[in-house]
């Protein structure tokens, strides 16, 4: 690898590449057990007629190293959309040459030019990225406390009778 980190959208055909990265991703966090996701899933909610997510692929000489997957929010406060970045995972031979920083970067002006009030992850509270978020400017929210429904919790609140 000699040249900087190229950053690109992700077209169709590029699932397997996704796929793969996510499921490196997932190894990292050692969540690869929760994968349930396939090249379908991608294609369908990536490049399908109602896409659900975007993606970036950086590349080092040609070579897929990294990718981040994203989509647009919105707050009502503002009145404007805003960006949220699902996953960014760097392959850890590529950590060290700017393709963390090119991706970021990319999505950072993905948000600017859409008008997008603002740029937001999440984090697990081990990952040593944390800094690198912050030497970013990105801040963590003190007063914000993520909650989650899923399984059989999110179903049985779909099923319960009005009352």
């Amino acid at each position: 690898m000699t040249g900087g980190p190229v950053v690109r959208a992700t077209r169709p055909g590029d699932e397997g590449t996704i796929l793969g990265l996510i499921r490196e991703l997932a190894e990292f966090e050692t969540l690869l057990h929760e994968v349930r996701a396939t090249e379908a899933d991608i294609r369908r909610d990536g490049f399908g007629t109602q896409p659900r997510f975007e993606c970036l692929l950086a590349e080092l000489d040609d070579d897929p190293v990294g990718f981040a997957l994203f989509f647009h929010n919105y707050s009502t406060f503002k009145g404007r959309a805003g960006l949220y970045l699902e996953d960014i995972y760097v392959r850890p031979a590529a950590r060290g040459r700017g393709v963390g920083r090119a991706l970021m970067r990319a999505l950072a002006r993905t948000a600017v030019e859409r008008g997008c009030a603002r740029f937001e992850l999440s984090v697990l509270h081990w990952n040593p990225a944390r800094s690198f978020y912050g030497e970013l400017g990105f801040t963590q929210l003190a007063d914000w406390l993520p909650y989650r429904l899923t399984g059989a919790a999110l179903a049985r609140l779909a099923e319960a009778a009005e009352g």
